[in-house]
């Protein structure tokens, strides 16, 4: 199994960052290497991956999903097997840090280049390079899935707490 871990530092808040990641269409707009994105419900999206002419489509379901925080998927396909997750944290003064880790099961051809060593690095390290481009260059998301993704199941929102209209403490 190929396991990569790879984090970026981003000018961006964690809401921002998080809430354009969450937006799967957007990617091929960033990425060299997606194609087309298609999510068909909240927790289940059809990718479509390549470079010249070698595609590759496949499903990931969303097994877990919380705002500003994290998202973890596993691939539907049995060629290559994978599993991922990213995970947004604040870096200070209106900075993001996200961490993408994923784990490649290399099988059959579409797993050869899984199985070249440091390949995949690559591949991750330079798309999440695009994503912090392409964020920064927009300083704000466009558009964003507050949801929450547990098991595979969306959960109902919670209503944020109101806001006290009581000053903030100590008053004096």
């Amino acid at each position: 199994m190929t396991a990569v871990d790879e984090t970026i530092e981003v000018a961006v808040p964690v809401r921002a960052a998080y809430d354009q990641w969450t937006q799967f269409k957007s990617f091929p707009r960033f990425t060299a290497t997606v194609l087309r994105v298609e999510q068909v419900r909240p927790a289940l999206i059809l990718w479509v991956v390549g470079r010249g002419p070698v595609r590759h489509e496949f499903a990931t379901e969303i097994v877990e999903q919380v705002p500003d925080s994290h998202l973890v998927w596993r691939g539907l396909g049995r060629r290559p097997r994978h599993r991922g997750e990213v995970r947004f944290r604040a870096a200070g003064d209106g900075r993001t840090a996200i961490t993408v880790r994923l784990w490649i099961e290399p099988r059959g051809p579409l797993g050869l280049l899984a199985a070249v060593p440091g390949a995949t690095r690559r591949v991750v390290r330079r798309e999440l390079a695009n994503f912090g481009t392409f964020i920064e260059g927009h300083g704000q998301a466009g558009g964003g899935w507050r949801g929450t993704i547990r098991g595979g199941q969306v959960r109902p929102q919670e209503p944020e707490p109101p806001r006290s209209r009581v000053a903030g403490w100590p008053v004096g």
